[in-house]
């Protein structure tokens, strides 16, 4: 990567964390120089120099620029310790006000029951392991994880299920290939991994749409993951369903799939 896409990807990240584009802008050019006047600072950054006085005031109020006010002003940024802790604690609060917001608006919730038919779909792999990550943490007994494609595996995963493994949960995985069934076996010494016969999992060309992951939560949550190798550009290649319910005819049909031959646990609904 170039200095100027580590710039413009620097710029971007900013205006991710609230900075609006001309603030990031300003203080991406201070962030190269030692201090810097306006003029400086709007050679660099090509902000419009009028411009830069009202980005400099937001930046100064926010802890991220130090002025000295001579004649012209010269400006600095802060180190980057600095303004890293000041940014992250900003996305922080910035979270914790929209958690509030959004417990305070949420809809009561429907007491549980396991009778019920849901079948949600998910769009993208960042959604997708996020939903995974989640239904691991809140299972009850028992985790059961079919990984087909091997680029699912994650240390954010394996963290997840050695802490549910810690919780002394049933924890059952399978990888579709030796390599996923090796890396599985080497990240969770404790589970017990098999590696599976389902060879209609990936289809007979690698162009096809396949599973790509299978997660079995207390033998009454399901979800199934797809791969698309011919997604376009900004489609997401990976897709996926899942289920909740004992009675949901999708569940039952991959639970006795995935669990024949496990030992039996207690029903979660009981």
């Amino acid at each position: 990567m170039t200095q100027d896409e580590t710039t413009d990807e620097a710029i971007s990240l900013l205006q991710d964390l609230g900075l609006q584009e001309y603030e990031a802008r300003c203080f991406m050019a201070l962030n190269k120089l030692p201090s810097g006047t306006a003029k400086e600072i709007h050679e660099i950054s090509e902000v419009p120099r009028t411009r830069v006085y009202d980005a400099i005031r937001v930046l100064e109020s926010q802890g991220l620029v130090e002025v000295q006010h001579s004649s012209p002003q010269v400006y600095r940024a802060v180190g980057t310790d600095e303004a890293t802790q000041i940014l992250r604690q900003r996305y922080n609060d910035r979270v914790d006000t929209l958690e509030t917001h959004l417990q305070n608006t949420k809809t009561e919730e429907i007491e549980d029951d396991s009778s019920v038919q849901e079948v949600w779909s998910l769009r993208g792999h960042d959604a997708i392991e996020s939903r995974t990550l989640e239904l691991i943490r809140g299972a009850d007994s028992e985790v059961a994880l079919l990984v087909v494609d091997e680029g699912i595996l994650s240390e954010s995963l394996f963290d997840t299920l050695r802490a549910a493994a810690d919780r002394e949960l049933s924890v059952v995985l399978g990888g579709q290939t030796d390599s996923i069934t090796q890396s599985l076996e080497r990240a969770l010494p404790e589970s017990r991994v098999f590696e599976t016969g389902l060879d209609w999992l990936t289809g007979p060309k690698v162009d096809e749409v396949a599973i790509s992951r299978i997660l079995l939560v207390d033998r009454e949550t399901l979800l199934i993951g797809s791969y698309y190798p011919k997604a376009e550009a900004d489609e997401p290649a990976e897709q996926a369903v899942f289920a909740k319910g004992l009675q949901n005819g999708v569940v039952v049909l991959l639970r006795r799939l995935l669990t024949a031959g496990l030992p039996p646990v207690e029903d979660p609904g009981k």
